[in-house]
């Protein structure tokens, strides 16, 4: 049960819906099934244009904002599709639009727009560091016009359905720099070349069905040209990308979280015990319009986050925030939703159990509950930093 009442975004709203209904829950839950990648939904939304939504239209993009981008995402999910498929296309590309050369933006944004290429892949996170990004060990050392890599990524999606992925490596050592965050560089890594020269793949098989990796890097060459920006400024460039990620997490979260909304509640409406529908008890009743709140609230801070990413203005804080309340809400939503379905939740004909077990990896990514609640005690309230 959709929304009927207009909004800014109604026509978005409606172009991306009509495009999901050509894949239905069947298709979805096949690919969920087989473990394998939705090629034809990923193909559809980009020769639709959609994953090029924050492209400039000079590059051939259709020059929109996150606000634009987070409904796509948003849709996606309501629609009962995963967009952990292809979301790093959406906020990988801040990194490159606002920190890339002009020569740069023009040698990649156009193939990514028109579909050519992909940019899904963003490698960070690392296995000794997590999230403690300051501390990550791979090296870039700059060998003439090259830099040579060493190490270890882990849980990077979307490599073996990408072309191109952003890579975070330490430029300057830790102990030569006055601040941690500094001495850090972003580069753009030829995938499909590296895997030829260097870089090992090792799929993770895990509870969705989500193409994640850990990499390895021995003596791996990137030109100097693939450096983003200048050498050093790593960590603050790949922050933009991050509170986009987060906000665009929480629209996906949101869009679960209709959906769940939506399935239990036409189910409970329907379904008959002990003579009446079991909508009608209030211990079904409020769980659901509990949950209906907590999304409909989480959507708002969404949208603050959306409005100052877009203005250029500091939004940490907003996209840490709208992504805990969204990803709290979805998850809640979702434990109604089994719970009310009974047993017919767990049933793979259902779907609940397949965007349950989706809906749940954020309580954990991209970042976890209590590091945001951490970052907002320290950055927000102004207490000791606590780690």
């Amino acid at each position: 049960m959709h929304k009927t009442t207009t909004d800014r975004y109604q026509d978005i709203r409606d172009a991306v819906r009509s495009l999901c209904a050509e894949f239905p829950d069947e298709y979805h839950r096949k690919v969920d099934h087989e473990r394998s990648y939705p090629t034809a939904f990923v193909d559809a939304l980009t020769q639709a244009g959609w994953l090029a939504a924050m492209i400039p239209s000079e590059y051939g993009g259709s020059g929109l904002g996150l606000s634009e981008a987070s409904v796509v995402m948003e849709e996606i999910n309501r629609s009962g599709g995963n967009s952990g498929a292809c979301h790093g296309q959406m906020y990988n590309m801040g990194t490159l639009l606002r920190h890339g050369s002009d020569a740069q933006k023009k040698h990649y944004l156009p193939k990514i727009a028109s579909g050519e290429w992909r940019l899904q892949s963003m490698g960070v996170t690392e296995p000794s560091t997590g999230t403690d990004t300051t501390r990550i060990k791979t090296t870039a050392v700059k060998r003439g016009d090259r830099y040579v890599v060493n190490g270890q990524k882990v849980w990077i999606s979307r490599v073996q359905h990408s072309d191109w992925m952003i890579l975070l490596a330490r430029t300057t050592p830790l102990a030569e720099v006055t601040k941690k965050s500094e001495g850090m560089s972003i580069f753009m890594v030829d995938l499909r070349a590296a895997e030829k020269s260097g870089m090992t793949v090792r799929p993770i098989p895990n509870m969705v069905n989500h193409e994640t990796n850990e990499l390895f890097f021995e003596n791996l060459e990137i030109p100097e040209e693939n450096l983003i920006g200048e050498e050093g400024k790593g960590f603050k460039y790949i922050l933009d990308g991050l509170n986009a990620e987060r906000t665009l997490i929480a629209a996906e979260c949101i869009g679960d979280g209709h959906w769940f909304i939506d399935r239990v509640t036409k189910y409970v409406g329907e379904r008959i015990v002990f003579g009446r529908p079991i909508g009608q008890n209030q211990g079904v009743q409020f769980p659901i319009a509990e949950s209906h709140i907590e999304v409909e609230a989480a959507d708002l801070m969404r949208w603050e986050a959306c409005r100052l990413f877009d203005a250029n203005e500091a939004c940490g804080a907003q996209a840490n925030m709208a992504k805990y309340l969204a990803a709290k809400a979805s998850w809640e939503a979702a434990n109604a939703c089994i719970q009310f379905h009974g047993g017919f939740g767990f049933a793979n004909e259902y779907d609940v159990e397949r965007k349950f077990r989706e809906t749940r990896l954020y309580q954990v990514a991209p970042i976890s509950t209590n590091l945001i609640l951490s970052y907002v005690a320290e950055h927000v309230l102004g207490l000791p930093r606590s780690f």
